[in-house]
């Protein structure tokens, strides 16, 4: 699995870039550096973008990238997510105010974007993938993903705070190469933290040894605000039993 960092960031600024990853160039996880970091080329080979949640951060660039693709000669973007993520891109994003509806352009029977929704905990063939749903606890509905290529899963935690059963779900899956893991504020922001439905380094340690062997886990940290980079990789570095990676942009990994 061929897993490329386009955005692992909790914010924006000329060097940050929000949540969006790609594997083997066709399967986007969330989108919120799709349009900025991909050439139009590689924006039509795309053929799925699975949601986490509803958040700006996470979708923006589903808006732009859709715009570009209702140009270009391609089938339909697959926009695949929960049932209350899906609702809500409807409601508050496509819905001819904030963006044109997609769904309907150039025309209902060629849309530029179809949505697909994934049920929670039941795997999912998504491009040969199959593809588990884990609820997680953030602000609005929120989802983390289990990613199996066959040869081995990479899962991502999505926006969460403390959680259990992304844990539970993690320990009982075999050969489980990576966890995509969020991070956003440093300890001394817990309050925001916690209010903001967010890990700090403090409840990251807790959360990731609700594992068996948390150190046996590749643990790739992304969202952190620009604000506190540094202060949260300081924290991050200290933290014992597990095995940390901070994520940057242009980041590719083999898995």
């Amino acid at each position: 699995m061929d897993l490329r960092v386009l955005g692992c960031h909790g914010g924006e600024t000329p060097r940050h870039r929000t949540t969006a990853f790609l594997i083997d160039e066709r399967l986007a996880i969330d989108a919120g550096a799709l349009t900025s970091q991909l050439d139009l080329s590689d924006q039509a080979r795309l053929d799925t973008v699975i949601v986490s949640h509803s958040h700006l951060d996470h979708v923006r660039d589903l808006g732009t990238i859709a715009d570009n693709r209702a140009q270009l000669d391609c089938g339909p973007l697959t926009i695949a997510g929960t049932k209350g993520t899906l609702a809500a891109l409807r409601k508050h994003f496509f819905n001819d105010l904030i963006w044109p509806n997609f769904e309907r352009i150039p025309s209902l029977e060629e849309p530029t974007i179809v949505y697909r929704e994934l049920p929670f905990e039941t795997p999912t063939k998504v491009l040969g993938y199959d593809v588990t749903v884990a609820a997680v606890h953030h602000t609005v509905e929120s989802a983390g993903f289990l990613i199996n290529d066959g040869n081995g899963v990479v899962a991502f935690s999505g926006d969460t705070g403390p959680t259990d059963r992304l844990w539970e779900l993690l320990d009982a899956t075999p050969n489980l190469k990576a966890l995509v893991m969020e991070v956003s504020f440093p300890n001394e922001q817990q309050a925001l933290a916690t209010l903001s439905g967010h890990h700090t380094p403090n409840t990251l340690i807790k959360d990731l040894h609700k594992l068996k062997a948390p150190e046996d886990l590749a643990t790739m940290l992304y969202h952190i605000k620009p604000a506190f980079q540094s202060d949260v990789e300081k924290q991050c570095a200290k933290l014992k039993g597990v095995n940390l990676h901070v994520l940057k942009l242009t980041d590719q990994f083999i898995l």
